[in-house]
């Protein structure tokens, strides 16, 4: 299988050497100097890997990832960083890294680690089933009972967030914090008035009751209710 990696980083010297290094070991590249047009390749490729700086001109790495994913991007993330406190390297996972590597680097530490989470993230399904509801990693797309479902970008988000926290019970605070990007300047209904059009939508009948209300506390997605 021919993996696709995008490499990030704004110094060209360090750029040239790892697109240089993975090519080598048989890895198609493709290589960007900042996050500019980045969610046009990631909708337009089938990217397998990002590795990604930190320190980047125009917005820093671990941030930007933190974003995309919000909206649905679940790439597998090497974050590769002169940021080397540990402080710094715990915050880097918090950010939706799954590897973490400081400069300066070993060229085979990279590979060895590039190789294995390669090996890692492609023995995991690519496609996310909860009772009738299935999502597609790669397509970002949602079916209900093997049909597809035509949802907002935040509607999209909440039902992707409430399937990763499943059976837990999530707070609208939560909730505004990880689905909406001005949330400090969101009112908690709003959420209210979201969930509501997902249920509508995810499932008509009201009979399946993935999303239940806690009152006064916040909200349960789940399965087990449907069956």
């Amino acid at each position: 299988m021919n993996y696709t990696i995008m490499v990030v980083d704004d110094e060209e010297d360090i750029l040239d050497l790892i697109e240089y290094t993975l090519t080598k070991e048989g890895y198609e590249v493709i290589a960007c100097k900042e996050t500019k047009n980045i969610l046009d390749i990631l909708d337009e490729e089938n990217i397998d890997l990002i590795i990604m700086d930190r320190n980047l001109p125009s917005v820093e790495g671990s941030l930007f990832i933190s974003s995309i994913q919000k909206m649905g991007y679940n790439h597998p993330v090497i974050y590769l960083s002169a940021k080397d406190k540990n402080e710094d390297i715990l915050e880097g996972f918090e950010r939706g890294g799954d590897d973490y590597i400081t400069k300066p680097f070993d060229l085979n530490i990279l590979k060895a680690r590039v190789k294995a989470l390669l090996k890692r993230t492609n023995n995991q399904p690519n496609t996310l089933k909860e009772g009738d509801i299935e999502y597609s990693h790669t397509k970002k797309q949602f079916l209900v009972e093997q049909k597809e479902i035509a949802l907002t970008k935040k509607e999209h988000d909440l039902l992707l967030t409430f399937i990763h926290n499943k059976e837990r019970l999530l707070s609208r605070e939560f909730l505004l914090q990880e689905v909406w990007d001005n949330y400090e300047k969101t009112q908690p209904k709003t959420v209210n008035v979201a969930i509501k059009r997902l249920k509508e939508k995810i499932d008509p009948s009201m009979k399946k009751n993935y999303i239940t209300s806690v009152r006064g506390e916040g909200y349960i997605f789940s399965t087990k209710k449907g069956k």
